[in-house]
């Protein structure tokens, strides 16, 4: 079992002042792969300090300093891409080529973007020739408290990480203490990397007491939170307190309209978005609407795709998807399968319980449910799981009325060859992303949604505007 118990702060690894150990479990074995300690009050105190003296620096760096020390960590990540890979599967049970390809790379990729954006981006301008002597400057927010998920965990990390770093903010990580482990190694990356003492800081920790104690801590300038919408209302609340700025990518229920004349491999298509990640991204397509005339067609091919999809280990090569992160998530998608079933959805694959032959392990079966309508809780809750709800449709306005009845607006789908239709429909969805024919959305696209779905936006320019205060100076010359 790994001993991972130590902080990273002020660029050294130091003990807990007060040692609460809990254990990492791996989601594949039920048992325990590492353990770690829960950050209390002074030892968020004790980061936030030494981020605040170090931003008194860092905060003015220069842009050649910062790309130069970017470059190298992403230098440096490329050479611990197994490790990292590694960690993600003990710690949330991604399988093997998922977790290389998609859960690393996503981070890999960021990384990349996020140095191509900063050298070009102007922290100084003019503000246009009609006042020449007027200067908008963009500086660093200060100390960000970030706060980030178990499911990308990588992917999560580096879109805030990265930017701070861009920006010149200095910073608290604290992870999912469900998946401490991909972090740790990027500590020592950053580490390596030489970047200054007290520029990025690691606690591990729960929400209830590190991530009450670092979000309400007096110091900290910002917070960029990913998770649930429950726990970003909280946030939201302790920020209030002293106006601190807030950054939150939080919860989806995202609606894939299928029309009648989308491509041939839609549905299915459809379907692997929805279970990719044991169903575990906020931008998952958990509510397939299909149009009447295809519709029983559609049913019948979720059928088929959905009972031979594999679920398997995830230390194992293939296309397969793993078990869900804890028992605690499986109870709840467990009991939100049976509500379905008991609110009269007609369940045409998949179902309660664990797929055939798997005795431990968080594993669920890719499951689909017919015959859903919009009020039910299985289209209405994220469940967080490989569960599809199918609506049927019989006009463009009604799947419009549909997919934006829902608390959520982050992502929703749109199949069809009319580029007409996409275009209305597109601009009539309310939410912050938009996915057509499964083009997806690429790396540096804003990445962030309406209503509940969050506050902000992350990735590319976007996303290191985030951490950039904007300062108007007259008399500039």
């Amino acid at each position: 079992m790994l001993e991972k118990r130590n902080f990273y702060i002020n660029g050294s690894w130091v003990k807990p002042k007060k040692q609460k150990d809990i254990e990492v479990i791996n989601p594949a074995t039920e048992k325990s792969c590492a353990v770690i300690s829960l950050g209390g009050k002074d030892d968020i105190n004790d980061a936030v300090l030494v981020a605040k003296q170090a931003f008194k620096t860092w905060g003015f760096s220069t842009k050649e300093e910062r790309i130069a020390l970017l470059e190298n960590f992403y230098e440096l990540y490329k050479k611990r891409w197994n490790d990292i890979t590694d960690a993600i599967i003990l710690e949330m049970g991604a399988p093997k080529d998922f977790a290389s390809k998609l859960q690393t790379g996503t981070g890999a990729s960021h990384t990349k973007s996020f140095i191509r954006y900063l050298k070009e981006f102007e922290f100084e301008k003019p503000l246009g020739d009609h006042e020449k002597n007027q200067r908008i400057l963009y500086e660093p927010k200060g100390v960000c408290a970030l706060i980030t998920p178990w499911n990308w965990p990588m992917n999560q990390v580096c879109l805030k990480v990265i930017p701070a770093l861009a920006a010149g903010c200095t910073m608290i990580l604290k992870p999912s203490e469900l998946a401490p482990l991909s972090s740790m190694v990027l500590a020592e990356l950053i580490d390596e990397a030489k970047f200054p003492k007290g520029v990025f800081n690691l606690v591990n920790g729960d929400g209830a007491t590190t991530g009450e104690a670092l979000t309400s801590h007096p110091d900290v300038n910002m917070i960029s939170f990913t998770g649930s919408t429950r726990a970003g209302a909280l946030i939201s609340q302790n920020a209030a307190k002293d106006f601190k700025r807030i950054s939150l990518e939080l919860g989806g229920k995202g609606a894939n309209i299928i029309f009648k004349d989308a491509d041939a491999e839609a549905i299915e298509r459809g379907a692997l978005r929805c279970f990719r990640n044991s169903g575990q991204s906020c931008n998952a397509p958990t509510r397939m609407l299909v149009e009447k005339p295809i519709y029983d067609e559609a049913v019948e091919r979720l059928k088929k795709y959905a009972n031979d999809f594999k679920v398997d280990d995830p230390n194992k090569e293939g296309d397969h998807i793993g078990p869900v992160i804890s028992e605690t998530q499986f109870n709840k998608i467990q009991n939100l399968i049976q509500k379905g079933i008991d609110e009269g959805a007609k369940l045409v694959a998949g179902g309660p319980g664990k797929p055939d032959g798997i005795k431990d392990g968080y594993y669920i079966k890719p499951t689909v449910f017919a015959d859903v309508n919009n009020n039910m809780e299985i289209a209405r809750t994220e469940i967080f799981g490989p569960v599809l709800s199918v609506i049927p449709f019989e006009t463009e306005e009604e799947a419009i009325e549909i997919a934006n009845d829902t608390d959520y607006g982050l992502t929703n789908y749109i199949q069809t060859q009319d580029n007409e239709k996409v275009q209305r429909v597109a601009r009539k969805l309310r939410s912050g992303m938009v996915d057509v024919n499964g083009a997806g959305i690429a790396v540096d696209a804003p990445f962030g949604g309406y209503k509940h779905s969050g506050i902000g936006r992350e990735a590319g320019k976007e996303g290191l505007i985030e951490f950039l205060e904007v300062k108007s100076v007259g008399g500039w010359n």
